[in-house]
């Protein structure tokens, strides 16, 4: 085979499924005959000084003769997502935090190194030291002059040709999907920056962060099911938290008029994709301020992370398009109701048995003790909130399914409250 540099990888045949128990089994002896050989195994002591989008990014644009004048040289360390083999002279694909970067190794520049690179596996962490180059075909190379095995993987990767498409093993092994999946890990970095926006949005208009308990004597701030344990020094049942909000209104209450917690909440209920029993929630509370005044924060909130997060106010999420560059939509839940049921009688949005009619014929079920307010809300939920797509507040809910909030002045039977619906889900819950 050819040892010509300037060619890249040729793509590899589809493999044949191999026994996984077998694959752990010859790891394990190459490990073995690996600490028989070095002292240091796993070797600590490499320092690289490149993560491979930074290559990218500062010398993608380059030319080939323009890399060979400038003779850049880089030390990168990653995963071995793909390799092939061409006699004397090799391929391979590293994965580091960033990206992957191609390198390109010949024996007669590594010598007994290359011989046993031959032998190691998909998944296992190299670290090199090179000079870049453009292979044939364009792609920027590391030409390898230095190379290192930093940790020898013990378990194989799922082949590259079938993926990681179980969602139940995605979600129960994450580092395995981190690996496999760039999407995945793109999810990560895009939460760790919607939260630093939020901090930094919240910081600059003058609230405080703080951190509330996450064990407490009354389980309060929702209604859910609670985690139970035990404080043994205490002697005493404990509930982790449902919702932080008794504790930080008690904070305002103390004089820290606008306060918020990026906080973990626990409910021991249902798990599904909307639902996790434990989840994080930004929480705030806004002294002098009423539920309009919340909305208007929102809105901003969700303009400003659109732009931090993915640098624009229009965008595609789910085969679907967005723009949040419009004013958010704002409407009450009668409204909804209406709208989606245009055969009902705005004047008997109240009456009992009138909605108990309107639900049977509906299909949809509720209990012999629900008012008019929980009907309501059942018939929107129904018919309605599917459709809220666009970035919409819903407002103006019942006082019988809006504990802790104020009713509306003028009009008991409604409170100033408001969720914040996208894409048919609820993201926001406020009220004064």
């Amino acid at each position: 085979m050819s040892s010509n540099p300037t060619e890249s990888a040729p793509p590899a045949a589809t493999p044949e499924p191999v026994d996984e128990n077998k694959l752990i089994a010859e790891r394990r002896a190459k490990l073995a005959s690996l600490r028989e050989r070095e002292p240091v195994p796993f070797p600590n002591d490499f320092r690289r000084d490149a993560l491979a989008a930074d290559v990218h990014a500062g010398y993608g644009a380059l030319e080939a003769a323009a890399l060979e004048a400038a003779a850049v040289r880089v030390r990168v360390a990653g995963r071995m997502m793909l390799r092939s083999i061409m006699g004397k002279a090799s391929f391979a694909r590293l994965q580091d935090s960033s990206g992957q970067i191609q390198v390109f190794m010949q024996k007669n520049v590594l010598g007994e190194v290359y011989d046993a690179f031959k032998g190691w596996d998909i998944g296992d962490i190299l670290g090199v030291e090179g000079t870049l180059f453009r292979t044939r075909t364009g792609e920027l190379t590391v030409k390898v002059e230095s190379l290192r095995l930093l940790v020898k993987s013990l378990r194989p990767l799922p082949d590259k040709w079938h993926g990681l498409a179980d969602t139940e093993v995605r979600y129960r092994q994450r580092y395995v999907d981190l690996i496999m999946n760039e999407a995945s890990r793109e999810v990560f970095l895009k939460r760790t920056q919607l939260v630093r926006f939020l901090r930094a949005m919240l910081d600059a208009t003058g609230f405080v962060e703080v951190e509330t308990p996450m064990m407490q004597a009354i389980p309060g701030g929702a209604t859910a099911r609670p985690f139970v344990t035990h404080h043994n020094a205490l002697d005493q049942k404990m509930y982790l938290r449902i919702a932080p909000e008794l504790y930080l209104k008690r904070l305002v209450v103390g004089g820290l008029e606008r306060v918020y917690e990026i906080n973990r909440n626990f409910r021991n209920e249902g798990l599904s994709t909307r639902h996790n029993p434990e989840f994080t929630m930004l929480e705030l509370y806004q002294a002098y301020a009423d539920y309009r005044d919340l909305m208007d924060l929102v809105e901003r909130m969700m303009r400003g992370a659109a732009e931090a997060v993915v640098g624009k106010l229009q965008f595609e999420s789910q085969g679907r398009a967005y723009d949040l560059s419009q004013p958010f939509r704002r409407v009450t839940v009668a409204g909804m109701i209406l709208e989606h049921n245009p055969g009902l009688d705005a004047t008997r949005l109240r009456d009992v048995p009138y909605l108990r009619e309107a639900c049977t014929r509906l299909g949809i079920p509720f209990k012999p003790g629900d008012g008019a307010g929980k009907l309501q809300i059942e018939i929107f939920e129904k018919t309605g909130e599917h459709t809220l797509l666009d970035p919409t507040f819903v407002h103006s809910y019942p006082a019988e399914v809006s504990p802790l909030s104020r009713a509306t002045d003028g009009d008991p039977f409604l409170t100033d409250r408001f969720e914040f619906f996208v894409g048919g889900r609820e993201l926001a819950n406020g009220f004064s």
